[in-house]
């Protein structure tokens, strides 16, 4: 493997994807002591006895049976994983996709050379996807850099589900239809889908062979927009897709129905690279308050997010080249046939996506005394910093520990996902009680501090090393189903969901990276937050969400509480000298 990797004059971005680690399947003790580690913080004596006997048993009993089970499907499989996440955690899930499943955030291009303006929207919008183009050229020719740590490489396989991807709604599970292929594996398709005011339309992203420029996007751009604005606007069938899963599911069929040339058009709108929305609102992001925000979907956006605005900025936001345009046909519309009862599905999915939207609180704030570079001179990880920042916020504003689900990513292994990381231990929340405890020290609070952190960060190795334990209770739990078994009792004890298991975490957090790419998600649950963060050299900026509906959250009190922990923590460092 190395010789060969020595004579390759260019790493591929899809070449070690064979050579990476199979996932392993941890130990069950190991992870059920740590489970029980992690529902400490949620149960009193009794509660915590009754759960520790109830996990023993599991372990001498049926849990063991389970983990055999799955031990040989882990024999068979690269990734045991893979298959059975995808369809719990986004293809069996019936809530509407967008706002419930996909990723958000404010482009980060406003910082510098494209604050708010009117009458830019046409000409940045050509720009911007014109470099999403040349990112999906990278990965067609696999020239897009492997993602390493340190040496190790990391799987990309993610990266393939970045362009031509659509998740196709089914009646009781969704499936995944992906048309991607890199230049070596064969044709891909080139066609871009634009929405603007209902009406859909597509155009080529290669012509004559290469591929289109800015100014020749802002042609089609321009005609699409003139022609929006100066006829009715269209049925907005793609409202459809914000619906509940199902019920999309069965407009869809119905759509077909009516009309087989429905489903080409579906067709072409699935396959297309990527689907470009022309909105008429603005919001107005500045780099003082991130709150408004437009929608990303799935991780790897963060890398070509990232992308996209070092290429902005590299540009001063300009295009520096020809400014001819070729001839070359003009954007086709896709014209859906509709009927009465189409047109009353997209009423009832736009109702109930504005609904569940204004129902929404979302904060977004930079924190601009600090940053990275002060955190890792105090030796204190700036990931860790902030969780723990999150738990003495949340402590402080409920009065009670806040069940915490960080997001561990476990892409050493080959398709890696992530891990659950619990940030609310039994140390961080120790240490959030002996913040709030007149009689305890600045120098008790600094030790039970760097406890927690210590903690926290051999957490985060483990989850990320295959050593968590929410995956594998997940795949325990699903060998059961599988084989019919009764669901064990460990998965219907009270503390099981209380300490956040089965979905239930209160803060559903993610660091988004060390870029200026920003982006939130909404709460896991009705009465939780949905919290992400990006941290750089002089600041840290916090995204936060919860539902309006519920009276006893308040994102803009909680953001302001995290920021009140930074200082309260950094003060900590710079007061009590051990």
């Amino acid at each position: 493997m190395e010789n060969q990797l020595a004579k390759s004059t260019e790493e591929r971005t899809f070449q070690y994807q064979d050579s990476l680690p199979s996932l392993p399947v941890p130990s069950l003790e190991e992870s059920l002591k740590k489970y029980l580690e992690s529902v400490k913080p949620f149960a009193n004596e009794e509660e915590y006895k009754k759960t520790e006997e109830i996990v023993k048993k599991f372990q001498n009993g049926i849990g063991e049976k389970l983990h055999q089970k799955l031990l040989e499907r882990a024999k068979e499989k690269r990734n045991w994983l893979e298959e059975w996440w995808l369809n719990v955690a986004y293809l069996d899930v019936r809530i509407p996709s967008q706002l419930n499943v996909n990723f958000g955030g404010p482009a980060p291009h406003m910082e510098h050379y494209w604050p708010p303006k009117e009458g830019t929207q046409l000409e940045r919008g050509s720009i911007s996807l014109w470099h999403n183009l040349n990112y999906w050229q990278l990965l067609r020719k696999e020239k897009l850099p492997v993602d390493k740590v340190g040496n190790t490489p990391l799987d990309m396989n993610q990266f393939r589900m970045l362009f031509s991807t659509c998740k196709i709604p089914g009646i009781s599970r969704d499936s995944i239809m992906n048309y991607f292929r890199t230049e070596s594996e064969g044709y891909s398709p080139t066609h871009i889908v634009v929405l603007c005011r209902g009406r859909v339309f597509v155009f080529d992203a290669i012509h004559e062979g290469c591929l289109i420029t800015p100014p020749e996007i802002l042609r089609q751009l321009t005609y699409i927009h003139r022609k929006c604005h100066s006829e009715p606007d269209g049925p907005g069938v793609a409202a459809l897709t914000s619906e509940e899963r199902t019920r999309w599911a069965k407009a869809r069929d119905y759509l077909i129905n009516l009309d087989p040339e429905n489903l080409t058009r579906l067709e072409k709108i699935q396959s297309s690279l990527l689907v470009y929305s022309l909105e008429d609102d603005s919001p107005h992001v500045t780099p003082e308050d991130y709150s408004q925000h437009a929608p990303y979907d799935a991780m790897v956006m963060v890398s070509i997010s990232y992308y996209v605005d070092e290429k902005i900025l590299e540009n001063e936001g300009r295009w520096k080249g020809s400014e001819k345009a070729r001839d070359m046909p003009l954007p086709e519309e896709l014209v859906f046939t509709v009927d009465e009862k189409v047109l009353s599905d997209i009423n009832q999915a736009k109702a109930q996506y504005l609904k569940q939207a204004s129902d929404l609180q979302v904060v977004a704030y930079p924190f601009t005394h600090f940053g990275k570079k002060l955190t890792k001179k105090k030796m204190l990880h700036p990931d860790t910093f902030i969780q723990l920042a999150l738990q003495l916020a949340y402590y402080r504003l409920h009065g009670r520990p806040g069940c915490c689900y960080e997001t561990a990513m476990t892409r050493f292994f080959y398709h890696g996902r992530t891990e659950t990381v619990r940030s609310c231990t039994v140390e961080a929340v120790r240490w959030c009680q002996g913040m709030q405890d007149p009689a305890a020290t600045a120098l008790e609070r600094k030790q039970m501090m760097l406890q927690a952190f210590a903690k926290h960060n051999k957490m985060m190795k483990d989850c990320s090393t295959g050593k968590g334990f929410d995956r594998h209770l997940l795949g325990l739990s699903l060998i059961a189903r599988e084989e019919g078994l009764p669901v064990p009792e460990l998965f219907t004890d009270p503390l099981f969901s209380r300490s956040g298991g089965g979905g239930n975490f209160v803060l559903s957090t993610s660091l988004v990276g060390y870029l200026r790419v920003q982006g939130v998600v909404v709460p896991m649950v009705h009465s939780g937050y949905g919290v992400f963060y990006h941290i750089r050299d002089d600041r840290f900026v916090v995204a936060c969400s919860a539902w309006k509906s519920c009276a006893e959250t308040d994102a803009e009190k909680l953001v302001q509480l995290i920021f009140h922990a930074f200082q309260d923590m950094m003060q900590l460092m710079n007061s009590a000298h051990l």
